[in-house]
């Protein structure tokens, strides 16, 4: 005989919203119930928007949304759109290899630095190197001198290599992304970039702009870092992408990113495409859900800490001992053309295994002077003056670099010149500058910190010890 329960439940489905009293069996109790869950969760799927796809690669957009995300952004993109110098060069047939090289320059300047920072940097180079044979003739000197100052030095490096490689093959600008991805330098993002712009060719773009747009309007939470994710990221962009006008779809998409669509604060009231913006609509439904959520964070790597001696060796001559300064030279020495800021032009330094002390840090620097210059400070030379300058970290994106400067005044005894020593050529490669060129040479933002700190100790000095002569410092 089947076991009977009194069931006392409102129903709104089977019952009306009525409370009623049923006797049923166990079987019954159980079919009844997973009905009733079964509804309730239909309705809630009616009420709230989808959650996103446990697969992203089952994501996609539709052709109504692809076609409806295209007009609102480019009509919007024709409104608003910036007025940058590299927008202005046409692409027409006669500048055609023009607008490519300058697609080219921008797009390699603005990986990793502000737009308002670049324009200047891309004003000056275009107008010292207009065309891609014009870079294809200057020496990796000149260009990290325009560089300066804009970091991520490996980046020009490709770039003149680069324009060296075009030219050499002919000189002819590659349209296609498979050609452009043979250049030196050129990776995905920017050969697609230079082929939409420039060459009116329909591929994607996919940069953190683009991320953040696309992560938000289908509300992916998946780390945009993984393989699989930034793959899905190209193919989205990919179905996006304008056929009529890729360059400007491309450029509006990176746009909205930069300016509206921005990190910590974006602009969703005046989005153009945020009626089809999933994480603006769980944001709604969900008081604990922003549209800042997405993308996902990734917590970055860990800076190492890393610690460097610098000497700045300032080389006086006899006129110099008797009170004038205007032929003071400088030591600067030209960094390894692998690694860190490669083939760059510093003032001698070394690096250090931890902090360390005064003492400790002078003796590392003689070393390395006396190995590097055969420059030994107690027999050829006379130290006039040596004082601690201070010290600054300076940031790298994966490196903290604390650097220990110090001024070094050195008067060659006997007339003799460094240049007078037996050197290896072949280990170090440096050069004498004077205090006018130092001032116009294109630095490294940490060495010319190094420098102005130099500069600003001995406006200070000099100021606060007036008549001072560098004689009355000169140690026997």
């Amino acid at each position: 005989m089947p076991v009977t329960i009194c069931l006392h439940f409102e129903t709104h489905c089977l019952a009306g919203n009525l409370n009623e009293r049923y006797s049923v069996s166990m079987e019954e109790e159980k079919r009844v119930m997973m009905s009733l869950k079964s509804k309730k969760r239909a309705r809630h799927s009616r009420e709230l928007p989808p959650k996103e796809s446990d697969d992203i690669e089952d994501i996609s957009f539709s052709k109504d949304e692809t076609l409806q995300i295209r007009a609102s952004l480019l009509e919007w993109y024709d409104e608003n759109q910036r007025d940058l110098p590299w927008r202005r060069i046409s692409g027409g047939s006669d500048e055609r290899d023009k607008r490519g090289y300058a697609v080219w320059v921008s797009e390699v300047m603005l990986q990793q630095t502000r737009v308002s920072t670049v324009i200047d940097y891309f004003k000056r180079w275009m107008n010292k190197w207009p065309t891609l044979h014009h870079l294809a003739q200057a020496s990796l000197e000149e260009v990290n001198e325009m560089w300066a100052g804009l970091g991520y030095y490996r980046r020009v490096r490709f770039l003149l290599q680069g324009a060296k490689e075009v030219v050499e093959e002919g000189g002819s600008f590659p349209e296609t992304v498979s050609e452009l991805r043979k250049i030196k330098g050129i990776g995905e993002y920017t050969a697609g970039a230079i082929a939409s712009i420039a060459f009116k060719k329909a591929v994607p773009v996919v940069d953190g702009n683009v991320v953040r747009v696309i992560s938000r309007l289908k509300a992916i939470s998946a780390n945009p870092k993984d393989t699989a994710t930034v793959k899905s990221f190209w193919k989205l962009a990919g179905q996006l992408v304008d056929p009529c006008r890729p360059g400007d779809f491309n450029q509006a998409l990176m746009e909205l990113g930069a300016t509206l669509c921005s990190l910590s604060n974006p602009g969703c009231a005046v989005c153009p495409i945020s009626a089809k913006c999933h994480a603006l609509s769980l944001s709604r439904q969900n008081e604990s859900v922003h549209v800042s959520d997405y993308p996902t964070k990734v917590v970055k790597a860990k800076q190492r800490h890393e610690f460097s001696a610098v000497s700045v060796v300032e080389i006086l001559d006899c006129q110099e001992m008797t009170g004038s300064q205007s032929n003071s030279k400088y030591i600067l020495v030209k960094r390894p053309n692998e690694g860190l800021l490669a083939g760059l032009w510093e003032f001698p330094s070394i690096l250090l295994e931890k902090e360390a002390d005064l003492a400790s840090r002078r003796k590392a620097i003689d070393n390395f002077l006396q190995s590097s210059f055969n420059l030994d400070l107690k027999e050829s030379t006379r130290i006039v003056s040596r004082e601690d300058i201070g010290e600054f970290v300076h940031v790298f994106s994966h490196i903290r670099l604390k650097m220990y400067v110090e001024l070094l005044v050195l008067h060659p005894k006997g007339n003799r010149s460094i240049e007078d020593e037996k050197l290896d050529k072949e280990s170090i490669t440096w050069k004498y500058v004077d205090g006018k060129n130092l001032d116009s040479m294109g630095l490294t933002s940490g060495v010319r910190k190094v420098y102005t700190m130099v500069q600003k100790h001995k406006q200070t000095e000099q100021a606060t010890i007036p008549g001072r002569r560098r004689k009355t410092a000169v140690r026997r």
